[in-house]
């Protein structure tokens, strides 16, 4: 994997609307080379957001007051909430590399960080003609643990992922996650119980794996 260091920007709970409006910023700056590649690392309030293929069959009952929101990710419906660590990642892409490639990097970096957090993960290739698998999961009960959705514009990546920390688990199950009925979200909480990481130590291990500074 090749060497990319980051710049780090760090925030705590941030609303959708304006960690969109400020991303876009962020990736118009890179664009003109006004700033470096980019990880920001926050939390949201809690909101599911969509893609464009994402069905409305997917979606949760609006009875549930959690807002939907529509993005121009990569990917289904993803929940976004309180004890979730968000990643954006603005980063200029070599001629070499498109954003498919970058997404495994993304992937392989997140299960360094996981790693050294105690909880063994892993990547999974997709099978021909079934839903994207893009995302960690967990190696020893197969769950996911991290979602992943991205979109490349004149070179520079945006979006990122949603790593689950210690937050409530509830909302995944009232909607269609990832575009997978059957889909088991999980959340570091969830498989190391009392001794899993606070929410410092996985941005900083996230940071790391990221060589983000």
């Amino acid at each position: 994997m090749r060497a990319r260091p980051l710049t780090l920007i760090q925030d705590d709970l941030v609303a959708y609307d304006e960690a969109m409006e400020r991303m876009n910023d962020l990736v118009a700056q890179r664009q003109a080379d006004a700033r470096p590649d980019t990880l920001w690392l926050l939390s949201h309030p809690s909101v599911y957001t969509i893609g464009r293929r994402t069905p409305m069959s997917h979606l949760p009952d609006p009875s549930r007051g959690i807002p939907v929101v529509e993005t121009g990710r990569g990917g289904q419906l993803t929940y976004h909430g309180p004890g979730q660590l968000v990643g954006y990642l603005v980063v200029k892409l070599s001629e070499d590399q498109g954003i498919v490639d970058y997404v495994r990097e993304v992937e392989l970096r997140l299960v360094e960080a996981l790693g050294k957090l105690g909880l063994p993960a892993e990547r999974r290739d997709t099978p021909p003609g079934s839903e994207l698998l893009t995302g960690v999961w967990t190696a020893e009960t197969g769950r996911k643990i991290i979602s992943i959705g991205m979109r490349q514009s004149r070179g520079v990546t945006s979006h990122g992922f949603a790593l689950n920390v210690d937050g409530d688990l509830g909302p995944w199950n009232w909607a269609v996650a990832c575009g997978m009925p059957d889909v088991d979200m999980t959340s570091l909480k969830r498989e190391l119980g009392e001794g899993a990481p606070s929410m410092d130590e996985v941005r900083t291990a996230v940071a790391a794996a990221f060589e983000a500074s």
